[in-house]
């Protein structure tokens, strides 16, 4: 697992007892052994709006990052993934969707992994390399629309 992903299971652990989490961005890159700008990089792209997420964050000597978890219903949290989603879908970035529908309880580990078998790069091999992220997301819409 890389130190990425890492520093969101600990938010995410963090957050689970809790609507919503502070934490101080270089107390977390020193718990980590990190510069502050792989916290900036983990926050800013895996606690997102789409992902279910509100995030506040204040600078200077005192300042912090104040994470919310957005309570969305499954069918809500579909809708707004979709609606912010575009017609282009990268590989990594639908992880990110489906690893978070898991989170939730949206989907099971089982119909997750099959999503990501069938919107794999290996699996779109076929597909011109300028096109596949668009027929991911085509794919992936569907899929997800027709499972809730």
């Amino acid at each position: 697992m890389n130190l990425s992903s890492i520093i969101e299971e600990y938010i995410h652990e963090l957050l689970i007892d809790n609507n919503y989490v502070e934490v101080k961005r270089n107390d977390l890159a020193n718990h980590f052994s990190c510069v502050p700008s792989q916290i900036n990089y983990v926050i800013s792209t895996r606690f997102i709006p789409e992902l279910g997420f509100y995030v506040e964050s204040k600078r200077g000597g005192g300042g912090y990052i104040k994470i919310s978890k957005v309570e969305l219903d499954d069918e809500d949290y579909i809708t707004h993934i979709i609606g912010k989603m575009g017609d282009k879908l990268s590989q990594n970035v639908a992880s990110i969707y489906l690893n978070n529908l898991l989170l939730y309880n949206v989907l099971d580990e089982k119909t997750v992994r099959l999503i990501n078998i069938a919107i794999s790069d290996k699996s779109l091999e076929s597909v011109n390399k300028l096109d596949r992220d668009k027929v991911r997301a085509d794919i992936f819409k569907c899929l997800i629309i027709n499972l809730i």
